[in-house]
């Protein structure tokens, strides 16, 4: 049985420094944070809740030194038992490692799918948002208009109005002046959002 103990620590020792490469590789794996703290193995077969196969390879180094005690206390039964667990779970720690690289392609493919699904949606509400821009600007555009043909109709008028006439359509003119401006400020506020929401990101 010792030999069998010498054996799992030497496979622990191999499978730690695989999980460390394969641990930081991960980290940097764009496509991992669909899988961070996501346990890799069930609670029926590791007590360990982690993304990282190191953890799980600690926990069964743990019941490896467990596994000695429980063999120099003379629990054959409960040794045979402990060996047995542990030969599972060191046989998941290496499926885990040999299908990495395929859960994180698949990984790489849904967040693939996620951003165009994002990228979809943030151009849809861009068209949305230079559509109603574009109509914002019609209007004032269309009122800018209206404001100066009354303003061409004022004048017409105050030319051939009595002087009391005149005044008050000069108070209608100034006012009208001062509506128009407003108007052409919020057709440059609108016209610099347009080239805000056009322009590339």
């Amino acid at each position: 049985m010792q030999l069998a103990i010498d054996r799992i620590t030497a496979v622990l020792d191999s499978l730690a420094e695989q999980a460390k490469i394969i641990d930081t590789e991960n980290q940097q794996t764009k496509s991992h944070y669909l899988l961070k703290d996501k346990d890799i193995f069930s609670e029926a077969l590791f007590a360990t809740n982690s993304d990282k196969i190191g953890a799980y390879v600690d926990e069964v180094r743990g019941k490896t030194i467990e596994l000695a005690r429980l063999l120099q206390s003379g629990k054959k039964e409960l040794s045979q038992n402990r060996l047995q667990g542990i030969e599972q779970q060191i046989s998941s720690i290496i499926n885990a490692i040999r299908s990495n690289k395929g859960l994180h392609q698949e990984a790489q493919y849904r967040l693939t799918a996620i951003n165009a699904r994002r990228y979809k949606k943030a151009a849809k509400e861009l068209f949305k948002s230079s559509q109603a821009l574009y109509q914002q600007l019609a209007e004032h555009h269309e009122f800018e208009r209206r404001l100066l043909a009354m303003l061409n109709e004022r004048e017409q008028l105050r030319q051939t109005a009595t002087p009391a006439k005149a005044k008050k359509i000069l108070d209608e003119v100034l006012a009208l002046h001062q509506r128009l401006g407003r108007c052409r400020q919020a057709i440059s506020k609108i016209e610099r959002e347009i080239e805000v929401s056009e322009k590339p990101r």
